[in-house]
């Protein structure tokens, strides 16, 4: 039985990454790079057209940054895999871009093996991540999604729930220790405690940090 051409389409600015992947990938017999772009707009406006399977995005771009890319190409094709290219692969944009709806990441400075081994793990069905960027992903998820918390007000509770004081707070997240106790103050208004105790108590047993 012949093996299905996978289409893949390339969005990335730096031009001898680009041409780089595109090259190593055309090389491969049942691999099609059918575009390349260095925006993401245009990307999205010749998705249709492309019908990528795979699609190999980058995340600093002129113009659309590259996670309202995935997310607005998520939204149009739910199924398609889209694999993130960065410099850094443990930055919190890839936590992002994956949280997004990409299926995972290969480097800029990837060689040869690694991106096809990458690619051939989103095609199997995984994917190719760190484990340190695996452990946000699963961190953030087990929190509750439907928080009524803001996340600078999760981040204040998180750090009172290790037992740092006010000013340590203020320290750690570079802000106003009265800026600290007006976050505490929304926190208990919000979660409808009166004390630290309570606060911390009913945002563990909910999943609120």
């Amino acid at each position: 039985m012949e093996n299905k051409i996978t289409r893949i389409v390339i969005v990335e600015d730096n031009e001898v990454v680009k041409d780089g992947f595109a090259l190593l990938l055309n090389s491969i017999e049942e691999y099609h790079v059918v575009n390349s772009y260095v925006k993401c707009e245009d990307a999205l406006k010749n998705l249709k057209n492309d019908q990528p399977d795979i699609i190999l995005m980058d995340l600093e771009l002129p113009g659309m940054h590259g996670i309202e890319g995935i997310q607005r190409i998520k939204k149009e094709i739910p199924d398609l895999n889209i694999i993130v290219i960065t410099v850094h692969e443990d930055s919190e944009l890839v936590f992002q871009a994956l949280c997004a709806g990409a299926s995972g990441y290969i480097t800029k400075t990837a060689n040869y093996s690694s991106l096809l081994e990458a690619i051939n793990e989103i095609k199997a069905g995984g994917a190719p991540m760190s484990s340190r960027i695996a452990r946000m992903v699963v961190e953030s998820f087990q929190k509750n999604q439907d928080s009524p918390l803001t996340k600078r007000e999760t981040e204040v509770l998180e750090l009172l729930s290790k037992g740092k004081s006010y000013s340590i707070i203020s320290e750690e997240l570079f802000i106003h220790k009265e800026t600290v106790k007006s976050h505490i103050k929304n926190i208990y208004f919000k979660l409808q405690v009166h004390s630290k105790a309570e606060a911390i108590e009913k945002a563990l047993k909910e999943k609120l940090i």
